[in-house]
C-alpha cells in the first residue's frame, strides 16, 4: 500500500506533476491514518510526517515522489442566512462556543447537516437550507502550553521575584500576579490635646505583603 507522508501547498504544486487526484471531505482533510482511494484507483494511506490540515488544491507526496493532488469533495450542509446580519454575529459566536466548525462568506454561514445545529439555528433567529458544496471552514487556533522547548519562537520570561530585604520584606511576584494585603493598624495612646486627627507620630504598621512584610522594631521611647 502506498503511503503518503509529507505535503505540497496549492502554490508550490506543479500540474505537470500530479499524477492523479483524490476528493476528501472536511473530516478526512483533517485527520492522519486514513486510507483514501484515489481518481486513479489507488490505496494511499496519509501518514504524514507531522499533523497537517488539508486544503483544496494541496498535494500528497508518495513515498515514491508522485504528487496526489487533493480536491475539497461535496457534503451535505446547512446554508444559514439572515435578513438581520447581528443574527449571524450572535450564531457565529454560539458555534465558536461548542467548537463547531464553520465556514463564512459576507452573505451566509455554513456548518455540516446536523439536526442539533438545525435547532440552533433555528433558535437565533436565522433561515436554513440544505446544499451540496466543498466544505473549508475557518481553521482552528490551536493553543498549546508553553515552555522552554516547545519551539514556537517566542521567548517565555518567569517573573518570579523573590525579594528578602533587611526587615523580613517578602515580596513574592508569581507570574505578574502580585497578591499584597495591606493590613494598617494604628495603636496610638491619646494624650493631652488628642483631637483624634491623627497627627500622632507613633504608629506601629503591619504590612501583610503576600509573604511576611512586616516592620518590626520600630518602638519610640519618650
Amino acid at each position: 500500500m502506498l503511503r503518503a507522508t509529507s505535503v505540497l501547498r496549492k502554490a508550490a504544486v506543479k500540474a505537470d506533476r500530479v499524477a492523479d487526484t483524490i476528493a476528501l471531505g472536511h473530516k478526512d482533510r483533517n485527520r492522519g491514518g486514513a486510507t483514501v482511494t484515489t481518481a486513479g484507483g489507488l490505496s494511499v494511506t496519509i501518514d504524514l510526517d507531522r499533523p497537517a490540515v488539508l486544503n483544496d488544491g494541496d498535494a500528497l507526496k508518495l513515498e515514491d515522489g508522485r504528487l496526489v493532488q487533493v480536491r475539497a469533495a461535496a457534503e451535505s450542509l446547512l446554508e444559514i442566512r439572515a435578513e438581520n446580519p447581528l443574527r449571524l454575529i450572535r450564531l457565529a459566536w454560539h458555534l465558536g462556543g461548542r467548537h463547531v466548525p464553520a465556514e463564512m462568506t459576507a452573505e451566509a454561514l455554513y456548518v455540516a447537516n446536523d439536526a442539533a445545529l438545525g435547532e440552533l439555528v433555528r433558535g437565533q433567529g436565522c433561515a436554513m437550507s440544505v446544499v451540496e458544496r466543498p466544505f473549508q471552514p475557518e481553521p482552528e487556533v490551536r493553543h498549546h502550553a508553553h515552555g522552554d522547548d516547545c519551539g514556537c519562537g517566542h521567548e517565555h520570561h518567569h517573573h518570579g521575584h523573590d525579594h528578602h530585604h533587611g526587615d523580613d520584606h517578602g515580596h513574592r511576584h508569581g507570574h505578574h500576579g502580585h497578591d499584597h494585603a495591606h493590613a494598617h493598624e494604628h495603636h496610638h495612646a491619646h494624650g493631652e490635646g488628642c483631637g483624634c486627627g491623627h497627627d500622632h507620630g507613633h504608629h506601629d504598621h503591619g504590612h501583610a505583603h503576600g509573604a511576611a512584610h512586616g516592620h518590626k522594631g520600630h518602638s519610640h521611647d519618650h
